[in-house]
């Protein structure tokens, strides 16, 4: 009898171990910062996704959660739901855009079919890592860099950094453990313009890797670089000085990647709509499967 008692307390043991790590693994919530402009926005056509692709996304859906640009404060969208919606016009005759948060979430919950993921993006068209994603904004640096007064006005490092703590304090508050992955950085294509935007970039790149490490008190903190390739606008020069710059600031710090690009059409890596500039639905695709493979190379907790 007493041996028999024994086993039952050692099975009863054993069970709630097994419970308690599972848990505790479930606890663990897995957290991924987006940041950037138009092509971290996405012009991906949400409709032109397969039947299959489609099913795989809801399916992983009540794991990956999106929190974008403004809605930091309101609870996260499923992943099925992460599209934004504009209306259908010029260049764009689509309703539902994607940006690259759709496979990056996509391609890290289909790797890690255990964990949940929170995606925090903040991203707006058109704007500048020396203005309006300047840590050490100045109302000067923002004039020089952005067009228009809304832009101008932009302070996006400071509102993403907002938004980040607005989510972690929830998950605190809910005595929720997580773990940032790090950061997916598409954005540059707004200093290519100027030859003093263009020419500091790398600078101003590695002030913001060493500003976001420091605010979220995270000194390791993985940062994948999608690597621009718009054609030369108001600068002739400029695309290719961002462009190495990215590639200089990849090189020097074990804990950034970058996700290279072709720089010249037919763009065959990553496709882009008509206008050489915004990535079209398959580009999107292949933008998030890139990130999410370059995540999983850094550390996620088991």
């Amino acid at each position: 009898m007493k041996t028999r008692m024994r086993y039952c307390i050692f099975l009863l043991t054993l069970v709630f171990s097994l419970f308690a790590c599972a848990q505790k693994q479930e606890a663990v919530l897995q957290v991924v910062l987006l940041a950037g402009q138009s092509n971290m926005v996405g012009h991906g056509d949400f409709d032109k996704l397969d039947q299959e692709l489609v099913k795989r996304i809801e399916a992983v859906s009540d794991r990956v959660f999106v929190s974008s640009s403004n809605n930091s404060k309101l609870p996260a969208k499923a992943l099925s739901a992460s599209f934004s919606i504009t209306e259908p016009k010029g260049k764009y005759p689509f309703p539902k855009h994607f940006g690259p948060e759709l496979f990056i979430g996509l391609t890290l919950a289909e790797a890690h079919p255990t964990k949940k993921f929170l995606l925090i993006k903040k991203a707006v068209g058109g704007t500048s890592l020396y203005g309006a994603w300047n840590p050490n904004w100045t109302a000067e640096k923002a004039n020089e860099a952005e067009r228009g007064d809304e832009r101008k006005n932009m302070q996006l490092f400071k509102e993403h950094v907002t938004n980040i703590e607005n989510q972690l304090t929830k998950l605190k508050k809910a005595k929720r453990a997580y773990q940032i992955i790090g950061l997916a950085w598409m954005q540059g294509e707004g200093d290519t313009n100027k030859n003093s935007t263009a020419r500091s970039y790398k600078s101003n790149l590695e002030k913001l890797i060493a500003s976001y490490r420091k605010e979220l008190n995270a000194p390791n903190l993985p940062f994948v670089i999608g690597q621009i390739n718009v054609l030369p606008r108001k600068f002739k020069e400029g695309p290719g000085l961002v462009r190495a710059a990215m590639l200089a600031v990849a090189k020097s710090d074990k804990k950034v990647a970058i996700i290279e690009t072709v720089a010249k059409a037919p763009w065959t890596d990553f496709p882009k709509h008509s206008d050489n500039l915004h990535y079209n639905c398959e580009g999107q695709k292949r933008l998030g499967i890139a990130f999410g493979q370059e995540f999983m190379k850094f550390n996620i907790e088991k």
